[in-house]
């Protein structure tokens, strides 16, 4: 009875979830506010430099712009993941999970969500939101009723997605991994040695002349807290460079540098910033594998949409295949700009300090819609629905012809190799022989003690059978004896 008292209920676990559930819900949105705001800080910012009256100042807004949002990005990253370490432990501790193995699965989970989140948001943005929601001249999408929606520069955000992608994950590896790795076990080392020294009784002069013990050294360093940190840079590292490989190509190799460094500088703090680790037998990465394969799937089906969506690959290869007249791409950039009429502008908004000398009746811009003079003007056209069509086709494609050639190349290049599968097999058979060779001389030892106790138990039987034997020819002889002085008895 007491121990059933000391079960937890599925009443005794749902504020726990429930706790989960909102906080996990509110730290995604926080992500999501932060990218937000640098959205609107570039909104602004953009807004203050174009009314500047230095001319290099406006000649270079958008690159000033793009730079500061994306170290503004990568300074709130740092600071959110290392919250958010924090929080998904205390979430899993309020949970109270029965295993160990259990708590240390939840953990990695609501971490890997929170930190995913947080690293990929505003690289999401640029590559899939950017310059989406614009609108079109004479009916613009405004923030605070006054700034315009950003937009892509005029050749795409392609190149502002590898900028941002690779300064956050150039600065991501930097600080975080490197950095923040030998720097902080150091300070914590450091602090709990200053703290124990002011706790601790002074001694006397004669112990304080003596060189430290060697336990004294291990307790001064940092406690060993598990791999789960080591992991989960590896795992954000895998999808900085899966993800987006597309639009920044040298991400591997900076992985590449970046791991080379890593090794030797967690060969250092394993050895000299932290304690000795307790030893664990597992038999696999556990849990770690399905998020890898997980984001490695993923990575396909976001490259293919970055190829389709992102870049002009797909329009430049509809021009050339469906539009142009002699199957180059010259003409294209005409074939990609809409007509507007500057007439259909609303009131107030109609550009105060035109840049042309006489009156502009017809403005271009970038966007697949009907010219002013049509039935449905400034609606999507054809080549629009041509396009999406085409771009979407491309995702189904390559995201099915990828997902088979990885399940080919699976298949043809096994998990074990032949070399070591086959001394597996001989291993196997060694030992296979070994006990056959045990349960036969077994056999043979039992077969002996057989064949010893059946002996011993015929010899058994006939001496018996000679004991008997002799006993009914003593019975006789003295039966003839008697009979004998009996008769010599009675001739007397």
């Amino acid at each position: 009875s007491q121990v059933e008292k000391e079960k937890l209920t599925w009443s005794d676990r749902i504020p726990g979830y429930a706790a989960n559930f909102g906080l996990i819900l509110f730290m995604i949105m926080l992500t999501f506010a932060a990218v937000f705001g640098v959205i609107v800080y570039r909104i602004t910012t953009a807004a203050a430099l174009s009314f500047s009256t230095n001319e290099t100042t406006r000649s270079n807004v958008r690159v000033t712009v793009t730079a500061t949002a994306v170290i503004i990005n990568l300074v709130v990253i740092l600071i959110l993941d290392e919250i958010y370490g924090a929080v998904a432990k205390w979430l899993t501790e309020i949970e109270v999970p029965k295993t160990e193995k259990t708590f240390e699965e939840r953990l990695i989970l609501k971490a890997f969500l929170l930190k995913f989140v947080n690293s990929y948001a505003p690289i999401f943005y640029v590559a899939f939101f950017k310059g989406r929601f614009v609108g079109r001249p004479g009916h613009y999408v405004y923030v605070f009723d006054g700034y315009r929606m950003e937009e892509c520069a005029p050749g795409g955000c392609l190149m502002e997605l590898c900028i941002q992608l690779s300064i956050i994950m150039l600065g991501k590896q930097l600080i975080q991994n490197n950095l923040f790795e030998i720097g902080i076990p150091k300070l914590k080392k450091l602090f709990r040695k200053l703290k124990d020294e002011r706790t601790e009784p002074k001694e006397m002069d004669t112990n304080q002349s003596k060189d430290p013990q060697q336990w004294d050294l291990d307790y001064i360093l940092e406690p060993f807290t598990g791999l789960t940190p080591e992991y989960m840079e590896m795992i954000i590292q895998f999808g900085f460079v899966t993800l987006f490989v597309a639009s920044f190509p040298l991400a591997p190799l900076f992985a590449l540098l970046n791991n080379i460094i890593e090794v030797r500088l967690d060969a250092k703090k394993f050895v000299t910033e932290l304690r000795r680790p307790d030893t664990v037998r597992a038999k696999d990465i556990g849990i770690w594998y399905n998020i890898l394969s997980g984001i490695g799937k993923l990575s396909v089906i976001i490259n293919a949409f970055v190829i389709a969506v992102t870049s002009d690959f797909i329009p430049r290869l509809m021009y050339q295949y469906a539009y142009s007249q002699n199957g180059t791409m010259h003409g294209f950039i005409n074939h990609t700009l809409s007509y507007f009429n500057v007439s259909h502008l609303k009131a107030g908004t109609q550009p105060e300090h035109s840049l042309f000398a006489k009156d502009v009746l017809f403005c271009r811009f970038k966007d697949y819609r009907e010219p002013p003079w049509s039935q449905n003007q400034y609606d999507f056209s054809k080549q629009y629905w041509a396009v999406l069509s085409a771009r979407l086709a491309f995702v189904i494609l390559f995201q099915n012809l990828v997902m088979f050639l990885s399940v080919l190349v699976d298949w043809m290049i096994p998990d074990i190799p032949k070399d070591i599968s086959e001394q597996i097999k001989k291993e196997k058979s060694v030992l296979v022989d070994f006990f056959l060779k045990e349960e036969h001389e077994k056999l043979k030892l039992i077969e002996s003690f057989i064949t010893r106790d059946k002996q011993k138990h015929k010899s058994g039987t006939k001496g018996e059978r000679i004991r008997a034997a002799s006993f009914c020819q003593f019975n006789r002889s003295q039966k003839g004896s008697f009979a004998s002085f009996s008769s010599q008895h009675t001739d007397v």
